[in-house]
């Protein structure tokens, strides 16, 4: 029988998932003084890295979260990324060589995720309007009369039912929730499968630039900071491999071993195959149900703003939802979310589609077409400043900002 919600499981908000994008919705509501639930499935925050980027607007997101202190000495500034030819050879750099964004913070922040979810969490837990309720599966997610309606189970199979005004799905790729109110996603059909290790070095070494990329066809690389003291390395699957194969550690370190790395000098971390997918969910709103983060959007990484679009969407929501809780605003207020945020996020998606046509080239004929057109223009121009992100999407604006 399922139970009936109490007066102590009624909130303002329900949000379902507790990885960054949650959090930060959770922290950003609570410090506005409203009661949010936030139901995660796994009785503990995932330990191994993986989202390891963030940009200087998302710096300043999470200075307004209260979190900018604990993240100190947490981060790794990356003011420069290059893409190199298998011959050594620019294609493209770009970045600043000193100094900040506008916001104050650095273009490039590399860092360690399940550092920052644990501060994340911190900071939840120190609201009292935030309730973090670990080890509860949402089993089913549904609209009621004034708001939302879910019920969770526990491990030992006790359930419990929660209702809130608004509900927000921040639950992952899979996001039951999304599947719960039968929303489909539009799909680019760009996907490709790559090895995402990461490695704890034994020693510190210095690596010019930080963040680089090897377009070299017979095997295509991705090189970044994990956050102070870890590197990672991004490997494409080639056509002809299988990703059980891939799965393998001996085969990581195989493929490490050309870097200077093994098993003598570094700790392997994790290793595992990702589809990098380009798709976003039909509706980011169905009616009292919204959803952020990877339930409503996925991207290829070349641009480093997958987990960036996701903590935006919490940031857009936050102030919306606020607004209308205390009553200042229509429900109305947040159909500008979507309209807001989709244009945004399409924008950035069409761009990581664009980088990795660029990137994930495998054949030796298009990839030298591709370095006759890209090295002369590097040489000429030199270091290119950041790319400015796309514009806001038509909206909720303030007269003559």
């Amino acid at each position: 029988m399922t139970a009936r919600a109490s007066d102590a499981d009624v909130f303002d908000v329900l949000v379902v998932g507790c990885g960054p994008v949650g959090a930060l919705l959770a922290i950003l509501l609570g410090a506005r003084g409203h009661r949010v639930a936030v139901l995660e499935r796994w009785p503990a925050p995932y330990p191994l890295p993986r989202a390891v980027h963030f940009d200087a607007e998302i710096g300043r997101v999470l200075q307004g979260a209260g979190v900018a202190a604990a993240l100190a000495g947490r981060t790794e500034a990356a003011p420069v990324y290059e893409w190199r030819n298998a011959a050594g050879e620019v294609l493209l750099r770009f970045g600043r060589e000193t100094g900040n964004a506008l916001s104050g913070w650095p273009d490039s922040s590399m860092f360690c995720q399940p550092e920052l979810e644990r501060i994340l969490e911190e900071r939840m837990r120190a609201l009292p309007g935030v309730s973090l309720r670990r080890g509860e599966q949402v089993v089913a997610a549904r609209e009621v009369d004034g708001g939302v309606e879910v019920e969770a189970q526990r491990a030992d199979g006790a359930r419990s039912t929660l209702r809130a005004r608004f509900g927000v799905g921040c639950d992952g790729a899979n996001s039951f929730v999304r599947g719960a109110l039968g929303i489909g996603f539009e799909d680019l059909g760009f996907a490709f499968d790559w090895l995402v290790v990461d490695v704890l070095p034994h020693e510190p070494r210095p690596w010019d630039p930080l963040n680089w990329q090897l377009c070299d066809p017979a095997r295509p690389t991705t090189l970044v900071s994990g956050g102070p003291g870890r590197r990672r390395w991004e490997f494409m699957r080639l056509p002809h491999e299988r990703i059980e194969a891939l799965n393998d550690p001996a085969v990581a370190w195989k493929l490490l071993a050309p870097w200077g790395v093994a098993p003598g000098n570094a700790t392997l971390e994790r290793h595992a195959v990702y589809t990098f997918r380009a798709r976003w969910a039909a509706s980011w709103r169905h009616g009292a149900w919204l959803l952020a983060g990877d339930a409503a959007h996925q991207m290829p990484p070349f641009a480093g703003q997958g987990l960036c679009s996701g903590l935006r969407d919490a940031a857009n929501l936050a102030w919306k939802l606020d607004l209308v809780l205390a009553g200042r605003a229509r429900d109305a207020l947040l159909d500008s979310y979507t309209q807001e945020r989709l244009p945004h996020v399409r924008a950035i998606i069409d761009f990581s589609v664009q980088l990795g046509r660029v990137i994930c080239i495998a054949d030796p004929e298009a990839a030298a077409a591709r370095d006759r057109a890209m090295a002369p223009a590097a040489r000429a121009s030199g270091l290119s400043t950041p790319a400015p992100l796309p514009p806001i999407g038509a909206g909720c604006f303030a007269d003559g900002d």
